[in-house]
């Protein structure tokens, strides 16, 4: 039998196929860009349609249902649990069961971002038409060979060194034998014997989101991480028909597998959300769990805390969890089902569990296979990979800023809370806090370098854009309203950088009021700036606009409106032990009634009226007595 030749992985190999990296922000360590050019051919082989995958000739009663999300999906799921009368426990109370330790060890399954499968060079497909990106050897198609692909390689990399793993020189391929209608060939390709790469680790701290138990922090160690090829893609029809879309078969993933150190469920759904924005920082994943991008299964077992030396009880593993909520419900759904087997003297037994989003019970599956059912061995079309140091340590030098180190930016340097700073770190896969950047980056171009109040300035765009740009599409009865998408490199369409910029910046300057910056924000989001102003700038400082400020003249007439037949008020300033400040906040809101309220900055009329006060009607009452 001939000899395989080894694949060696370096960074001269590869230098051309590395991702091309922009400077995003000057003052800050380069990010990766999030996304890979789109995919390359399929080795020149037509796609593979289906004639019954087809919409146009198959019956709408087993069309394939449209896609719903996961937020819609929970909403249902609590409608009927209410109209059945059934009440959810909070999970912030059922982290620990008196009398009973848990222990739950995680697998954490990520598609990695690349354009090209792991073993073929059919292009990456995610909610294509089914069918349409598929080689000879993602069907098991005879005489077709596995090719790996060396530009997968980079993401797992970069995942890998996120969770601080040893990468390992040399690593290989196993077979992991079974059968299903999803794997074609009977076995999947994965890294069982010899990863490429081990003992990670990751620190979670309370910010994070862990169960108090666990004080400030704990740390969660990485077994390994190893590159395994997806199955396909099944889709249930009416009548217990299923299709079978080969697009997902042999997309690259990284199986992420921790230690069994986690003891509450909480801190569980923190690993993995945590995890996820790893990934999302280091360009490793094209997207989150919401999405189907990353996927958990957890292994799960109690034993009584009586006795420190006992084993570990027996592990159940529940399967293919998609959402954090759902990982922390299922820990606590099996764990208190394992605890009632034993408290009833039943025996645990091992084996594959399942999930529904708003269940309150694990339902079993399968028995829970073993490795000798798996009969993995070595692949032996496959050589081994060589990972050479200048690829690692290339790939160290540039990978950036990690989200710790960013979360830890904003709270000490922008006076951020740490959950806001968390939040604006995690949200929209990364790219929001690439956006706040870009804002930051022009908005300091408009305050220039002496300006005093900057960081003040940089705390409004940070709240804006962690709150107010979400409750644009808040509205589901407004046909304007649809989701902001923000790109890989941190820009918007719908509110874009330097519009966000300019009202910011007005708003600091007191230029215009919070009421008109919001305003102003909506008609951004809408599209309907008037198209003869250049900028939000323009507009604003043109004469007459309906969110132009009060000039002082107007106000100084507003007042006098507000005080006209408030002699019994007026009184109240002439002689006084303790100054009336609500009697003068109730003539400021008349100002604020009687005025156009959207021109009105309520801290301004206050120091209007108490000048008006001071200067002209006070003088004058105590004149007349």
């Amino acid at each position: 039998m001939p000899r395989i030749p080894v694949v060696t992985l370096s960074r001269y190999l590869l230098r051309g196929e590395l991702p091309h990296r922009e400077c995003l922000r000057l003052s800050r360590p380069l990010r990766p860009t999030r996304r890979p050019v789109p995919g390359a051919p399929s080795l020149g082989l037509r796609p593979l349609h289906s004639e019954s995958a087809s919409s146009a000739s198959v019956p709408a009663s087993i069309q394939t249902p449209a896609h719903v999300p996961l937020r819609k999906q929970m909403k249902d799921e609590a409608k009927k649990a209410k109209a059945l009368g059934k009440k959810k426990k909070k999970n912030a109370s059922n982290q620990v069961i008196e009398g009973w330790e848990l222990t739950v060890g995680i697998e954490i399954h990520a598609q990695l971002n690349t354009a090209r499968k792991l073993f073929s060079a059919a292009a990456t497909s995610f909610n294509d038409d089914p069918n349409t990106h598929v080689a000879y050897f993602d069907l098991a198609t005879p005489g077709s060979m596995p090719i790996f692909q060396r530009e997968t390689l980079i993401p797992a990399l970069r995942a890998a060194l996120a969770l601080n793993c040893e990468v390992q020189p040399r690593s290989s391929f196993d077979r992991k034998h079974y059968f299903h209608w999803d794997q074609p060939s009977g076995y999947q390709i994965t890294q069982y014997y010899e990863p490429f790469a081990r003992d990670g680790r990751i620190w979670l701290q309370s910010r994070d989101g862990i169960a108090a138990e666990d004080g400030d922090g704990i740390p969660v160690r990485i077994k390994q991480v190893q590159m395994e090829q997806d199955t396909a893609k099944t889709m249930a029809q009416a009548e217990s028909t299923h299709w079978i879309d080969f697009n997902r078969t042999g997309l690259p993933l990284i199986e992420i597998i921790t230690h069994p150190d986690i003891h509450h469920p909480a801190t569980a759904a923190a690993l993995v959300r945590k995890v996820q924005i790893l990934l999302n920082a280091v360009d490793a994943c094209v997207s989150g769990m919401e999405t189907g991008g990353l996927r958990a299964d957890v292994n799960v077992s109690v034993r009584r805390t009586d006795d420190p030396n006992a084993p570990l009880g027996t592990r159940t593993e529940i399967k293919n969890l998609s959402s954090f909520k759902a990982v922390e419900d299922a820990i606590i759904a099996e764990r208190d089902r394992q605890i009632a087997v034993l408290d009833a003297g039943g025996v645990v037994e091992s084996e594959t569990r399942g999930w529904s989003i708003g269940s309150t019970e694990t339902r079993r599956l399968r028995g829970k296979e073993g490795e000798v059912d798996y009969r993995y061995m070595p692949d032996p079309d496959l050589a081994p990979l060589v990972i050479q140091n200048d690829l690692v340590n290339h790939l160290q030098e540039s990978m950036g800023q990690l989200p710790d180190a960013e979360v830890d930016e904003l709270v000490r340097d922008f006076g951020l809370t740490p959950k806001d700073a968390l939040s604006l770190v995690a949200l929209d896969d990364g790219r929001r806090i690439e956006y706040f950047w870009n804002v930051i980056d022009a908005l300091s171009a408009r305050l220039g370098p002496d300006c005093t109040t900057r960081l003040s300035c940089f705390q409004l765009a940070a709240n804006w854009i962690l709150h107010e740009l979400g409750r644009l599409a808040a509205n589901p009865h407004d046909d304007a309203s649809r989701d902001l998408i923000f790109t890989s490199d941190g820009q918007c369409d719908r509110v874009s950088v330097d519009a966000l910029a300019d009202i910011l910046h007005l708003l600091h300057q007191r230029k215009i009021t919070a009421k008109v910056a919001k305003e102003l924000l909506w008609v951004v989001y809408r599209g309907i700036v008037p198209s003869q102003y250049d900028s939000i700038v323009d507009a604003v400082e043109t004469e007459n606009m309906w969110f132009r400020e009060l000039s002082e003249e107007e106000y100084n007439e507003l007042a006098d409106s507000a005080v006209d037949g408030q002699d019994g008020i007026l009184q109240q300033f002439v002689n006084y032990k303790q100054y009336p400040q609500g009697k003068l906040m109730f003539l400021v809101g008349r100002m604020v009634r009687l005025g156009p309220e959207e021109r009105i900055d309520p801290k301004n009329a206050e120091i209007v009226m108490r000048q008006a006060l001071e200067e002209r009607y006070i003088p004058a009452l105590r004149q007349d007595a």
